[in-house]
């Protein structure tokens, strides 16, 4: 039984003063949001001082939205989950446009399925049981 999919999204060479501008990466996940379909019930958003990022969490009637940005390694980072079946945002195109990513790299995870213990590499790493 699967109850979700998540994506975990991670972006490099990207634009450094791009990554610590709450607008342009709010602008991002508005675009997220927007492109799929998905409702926000609340966000959080924080910008750190000097040359840090932005990181935000938005809350989502399907599950969250979260992003952390770290312009020091011109990396940015994305978690989207939702518990409804959703169409595929594409990831690489848009991150290279809207940060200027050299490279993107996704994965896409069914949560709830009861063989993916079996094979999931955290559960292993953990020593396979909780």
């Amino acid at each position: 039984m699967i109850v979700g999919t998540e994506w975990l999204v991670e972006a490099g060479g990207c634009d450094k003063s791009s990554l610590r501008d709450e607008k342009v990466v709010g602008g991002i996940i508005d675009a997220v949001i927007a492109d799929l379909g998905l409702r926000s019930i609340g966000s959080i958003w924080h910008t750190f001082e000097g040359e840090g990022g932005v990181t935000g969490l938005v809350a989502l009637t399907e599950s969250h939205l979260a992003c952390h940005t770290y312009p020091e390694y011109g990396t940015a980072t994305f978690n989207l989950y939702c518990c409804r079946a959703r169409p595929e945002w594409d990831w690489k195109t848009n991150l290279k446009s809207l940060l200027g990513a050299q490279t993107v790299t996704v994965a896409k995870i069914q949560r709830g399925e009861a063989d993916s213990q079996a094979s999931n590499p955290i559960s292993e790493a953990a020593g396979g049981e909780r």
